[in-house]
């Protein structure tokens, strides 16, 4: 695994916040009704991208996940003012402004959604993998899902072809305890969700998904396995989400002292008083760092709110359309 160090602290404190801060922007606007639409927020599950990043290869790694998409990518290597952009639903957007917040995507960086159909991307990053493998490609997967999608019959599919064909993925569940809004316990007779795995003898274990060093380790044993040619590996991610499922949440199934008291675990905040315990940066040098976010979520605002919207044949052009379909009359 590549070493993490001082600098590694730093700048997962960089992107963490940066990760949030733009969240929080998005959910300011949404609220001024400039973003509409679903929107899925990811506060307090930052230290899972982290640590996932830097376990890969991000020159030739793949990811995919559901519709909880936005700072993925961002991660990954794709432009911010783009991504703010598209839930802007503007022409400069990932996709342009024709995706939206549940579906950024990015060829370029192997960035493959954002998916609205839970669980939808399980097979389609098996599929990913499959190619790769097809192909002779020295790459992985990294493959996300909810704690909800656990439930979905194309997971068990997935896993048994993966298994069998020892496809380079790495299926990952970020569990943050409720899925839509109904909690772990209410949904299955268990409530260790990586125990899944041992029906298909595929490795599996829990991993602390607050703390972005073990997830960084533990991601880097998985994807090492598939590299090799040993197949997959799933890990639940313990996890948990600061707003609700989305900005339509009224989060009437947990309590605000709950919240709260999940909140001392903030990955932002560990990561952070590691590097003043181990004296890394001053205040000063911290809050420059913090200025330099909040200009670049400026930054990201401007371009979107300035960004025109697409025209609308850009629609329509991405709509197919056979003139002479049959079983249709020509004239409806």
């Amino acid at each position: 695994m590549k070493k993490i160090t001082k600098q590694t602290y730093l700048d997962w404190y960089e992107n963490m916040l940066f990760w949030r801060k733009f969240e929080d922007k998005l959910a300011q606007v949404y609220i001024n009704q400039k973003v509409r639409g679903f929107l899925h927020l990811y506060n307090g599950q930052e230290a899972v991208l982290a640590g996932s990043l830097h376990a890969m290869d991000l020159t030739k790694d793949k990811m995919i996940t559901a519709y909880r998409n936005h700072v993925q990518p961002i991660g990954m290597g794709v432009d911010p003012k783009k991504v703010m952009a598209e839930l802007y639903g503007k022409a400069t957007g990932t996709s342009q402004g024709l995706g939206g917040s549940m579906h950024i995507f990015s060829k370029e960086y192997r960035f493959y959604g954002g998916h609205g159909i839970v669980g939808g991307q399980i097979p389609l990053g098996a599929g990913l993998a499959f190619a790769d493998k097809y192909y002779d490609r020295d790459a992985v997967t990294l493959t996300f899902m909810g704690d909800g999608a656990t439930r979905q019959g194309s997971l068990h599919e997935t896993f048994n072809l993966a298994m069998l064909w020892k496809l380079p993925v790495v299926f990952c569940v970020e569990n943050n305890g409720y899925a839509m809004g109904t909690s772990v316990e209410r949904t299955a007779n268990h409530t260790d969700i990586w125990k899944l795995g041992l029906g298909y003898e595929m490795p599996c274990k829990p991993v602390d998904g607050m703390k972005p060093e073990v997830v960084a380790k533990e991601m880097d044993e998985a994807i090492e396995r598939a590299r090799r040619g040993d197949g997959p590996t799933f890990l639940e991610l313990r996890t948990y989400r600061y707003r609700g499922h989305s900005m339509s949440d009224a989060q009437h199934y947990r309590t605000k002292e709950e919240v709260k008291k999940k909140q001392e675990e903030d990955p932002i905040s560990y990561v952070l008083h590691h590097i003043y315990e181990k004296k890394w940066a001053t205040e000063a040098e911290i809050k420059k760092i913090d200025k330099k976010v909040k200009d670049m979520v400026s930054e990201c605002e401007k371009f979107a709110e300035e960004s025109p919207y697409p025209e609308k044949h850009v629609m329509y052009d991405a709509v197919y359309e056979q003139e002479d379909y049959p079983f249709l009359p020509h004239k409806l």
